[in-house]
């Protein structure tokens, strides 16, 4: 199946209407009042459930999302997450394994889904008149999994094939991997969602079971649903698919504050590969850990700042105007649940040393540090950065994922509506302020690409990545 590992899509939208949260119990009928916008309720079992009815066109999509993904996995069992959302697509006693996605095929719908850093989602794209079928086949899966040892002995092999393919055959993965792995002490986000490859060869069926039986519970699910449908008919085919489904007791979870930095960190990945790489990360906080938000859509911006297209300040100095670079790109995740990193990404140009690169890309940093931006500029990332929230309007997928995310990083979905204006609200000083702040030294970590010589025979000399359905 398709997998995605990192989302890396713009998360603004636009304020798009009222909320109604009721507690939905088995003698309490659903409020029924009609709201244009998002409407969430609870499930009695603790399940939410959240609709956001669009009528231009007569489709929906379903997403589940559990609050379970790489970052709750413990040493040795690394990449559970993950093999878990491949193995439930094999099977329960209703449905066995390929029937869920031979059903969807053949009520003209798509299914996926994708396991990240803190959440585990399933989706299915299909007419608004089988939404009842998609919420009985997520609904049976959810507590009624096989997981027998042969399909996992099959799938574990396909999951290592996976990481081979992915990672340990992709150079710029693996510098990523590792780049990762170095970056933090404690954080979770240390480990990569696919796992390490020898707690991928210690996995037992054992190991899924209990992982299953831990967080796929309705008290830890939410389901999203966008499309031609009503909210009521939603909420109402909701309680009579998930509503028995019994809750579990969530393990509690302890704070994962990553330990101190005290110094550059460094790292050199040295396998056959036709470019050299460079990463940069700077640890900094998310908008769920930050005291003041203020900080957190500041990053924001900087990242548009110096990465939001052909305009940006690295496109504009260091790939058209210096030439340094053959492309550099900048990253930072809002919506995470744990504090995360500002990553700068690039591949230099050709003759073009690592060093002399990093001076560069340090110097873009250093710049901002020094002099705020200028209004207009500002007011231009702004502009890109609203425009690109206008746009995901279009998609019924994207607005569910917003809405996903937010719901399973316990921020909540109506964080979205605040997103404009907050980014509106920024300021130039504050974008300098938080560069300052959190672009210091101590914070970095740094790894290179060193390329080694390519054997044409062996799949190292790769770098495209893997597609088809099975193949992710």
């Amino acid at each position: 199946m398709m997998r995605i590992y990192v989302l890396l899509i713009s998360l603004a939208t636009l304020a798009i209407g009222l909320t109604i949260f009721v507690f939905v119990g088995d003698d309490k009928p659903i409020d029924e009042e009609a709201v244009d916008g998002v409407q969430a309720i609870t499930l009695k079992n603790g399940m939410r459930v959240v609709v956001q009815e669009n009528r231009r066109a007569p489709v929906v999509v379903t997403q589940i999302w559990y609050k379970v993904g790489g970052s709750y996995e413990h040493d040795g069992i690394t990449g559970v997450s993950h093999v878990l959302e491949h193995m439930m697509f094999k099977g329960t006693e209703d449905y066995p394994a390929g029937k869920f996605s031979e059903i969807i095929a053949e009520h003209g719908g798509r299914e996926n889904a994708f396991t990240s850093k803190d959440y585990t989602a399933y989706f299915q794209r299909i007419s608004n008149e089988h939404l009842e079928l998609c919420l009985s086949l997520e609904a049976d899966r959810m507590r009624n999994l096989l997981l027998s040892d042969d399909e996992f002995i099959k799938e574990i092999e396909v999951v290592k094939e996976e990481r081979r393919l992915r990672t340990d055959d992709k150079p710029t993965s693996l510098t990523y991997e590792r780049f990762n792995a170095a970056a933090f002490a404690n954080n979770p986000y240390r480990q990569p969602i696919i796992g390490w490859m020898e707690d991928l060869d210690t996995m037992t069926i054992d190991d899924l079971k209990e992982w299953y039986l831990t967080w796929y519970a309705p008290n830890n699910a939410t389901l999203v649903v966008v499309g031609d449908v009503t909210a009521k008919e939603v909420f109402s085919l909701a309680k009579e698919y998930f509503g028995s489904l019994k809750p579990v007791e969530l393990p509690q979870l302890k704070p994962r504050q990553e330990a101190k930095q005290y110094g550059i960190q460094r790292v050199e990945v040295k396998v056959p590969a036709r470019v050299p790489f460079l990463v940069m990360g700077y640890k900094v906080p998310v908008l769920k850990s930050v005291d003041d938000k203020d900080e957190a859509y500041a990053l924001e911006l900087l990242n548009g700042l110096l990465d939001g297209g052909n305009s940006s300040r690295f496109s504009e100095n260091l790939v058209r105007g210096s030439q340094i670079a053959t492309s550099v790109s900048a990253n930072y995740n809002l919506y995470a649940l744990h504090d995360s990193l500002f990553t700068l990404s690039a591949i230099p140009a050709n003759d073009v040393a690592i060093d002399k690169l990093k001076a560069a890309i340090i110097e873009q940093i250093e710049a901002i540090q020094d002099q705020p931006p200028t209004q207009a500029e500002l007011e231009r990332v702004k502009a890109q950065v609203v425009a690109s929230s206008v746009y995901e309007q279009d998609s019924s997928f994207y607005q569910a994922m917003k809405i996903g995310i937010l719901e399973t990083v316990n921020l909540g979905w109506p964080a979205m509506n605040e997103y404009v204006d907050r980014i509106n609200a920024v300021t130039a000083e504050q974008v300098r302020q938080v560069a300052r702040k959190y672009f210091i030294e101590d914070h970095l970590t740094v790894a290179e690409l060193i390329p080694q010589a390519i054997n044409l025979q062996t799949p190292a000399a790769a770098t495209v990545s893997a597609g088809g359905r099975h193949a992710q």
